[in-house]
């Protein structure tokens, strides 16, 4: 089953800090940067003084197959299409200017 629905930034952040837990699959795509992959931790830190949501995924694909830490914060005005899905179900989060 597949769910779209149409966020603002804020929105999306509340949303991924509310929802989305270890072992999800999230697809990222922001700028010109596509980051499929596995959720291996979700937290929410205070950087230089700013609170920051960091999502640490391993990557899934054929040429790269590594675990990097997404400050959405940092990118959140760069984002503009999230997929998510735990086990059968599926939300597509559609970022609105």
């Amino acid at each position: 089953m597949e769910e779209e629905i149409i966020l603002k930034t804020d929105e999306v952040i509340e949303y991924l800090r509310d929802n989305v837990e270890e072992h999800d699959t999230i697809e990222l795509s922001y700028n010109r940067i596509y980051a499929p992959g596995t959720v291996l931790g979700i937290s929410l830190e205070d950087i230089d003084g700013e609170e920051s949501l960091l999502i640490r995924l391993h990557l899934n694909g054929e040429l790269v197959n590594d675990t990097v830490e997404v400050n959405i914060h940092a990118i959140k005005d760069d984002i503009i299409e999230i997929r998510h899905t735990r086990g059968e179900i599926s939300t597509v989060i559609v970022v609105e200017e």
